[in-house]
């Protein structure tokens, strides 16, 4: 009896598994579908301070769902606290935007932080996206180890 009971417990115990599975979906996925792709957070060449050089310094984020996502009061904030807020834009599904840390004229791909000064340490920094009601999003860090980019 015992051996019958179980049997027929499985394919709903298994059905469960798979709805449990898609209801908790990833973090990245519970957080809207927006990552954090890709940063550079040692632009190449010297460090003038230009801005080309501040501009070669970005974080790539990611839209993974399946619709657009309202970025409006989300912020992008490394270790030691330097924010940039998203104005009301928001990333379509499956596509890209840099957040360049220099000046510049936003777009749908690229927005600007329109600082004078660096902003991801070269030896170590955390990049963390927060949504507009404070939850975190993502989150990617770098060493020394890292060379100047890192994929997360």
């Amino acid at each position: 009896m015992r051996t019958v009971r179980l049997r027929a417990a499985l394919p709903a115990l298994a059905g469960a598994a798979v709805l449990t599975g898609t209801l908790l979906s990833s973090p990245a996925q519970a957080a809207g579908g927006v990552t954090i792709h890709h940063v550079w957070f040692d632009s190449p060449g010297s460090d003038t301070r230009s801005n080309a050089s501040l501009n070669a310094e970005w974080v790539q984020i990611r839209n993974t769902s399946g619709s657009a996502v309202s970025l409006k009061g989300w912020t992008l904030k490394d270790a030691s606290n330097h924010k940039y807020v998203f104005p009301n834009v928001k990333i379509g599904a499956g596509k890209y935007m840099k957040i360049h840390t220099g000046r510049g004229s936003d777009t749908a791909s690229d927005k600007y932080q329109d600082r004078r000064a660096y902003v991801w340490n070269n030896d170590k920094d955390t990049a963390t996206l927060t949504k507009a009601n404070g939850a975190r999003a993502d989150a990617c860090s770098w060493t020394t180890r890292d060379p100047s980019d890192k994929y997360c």
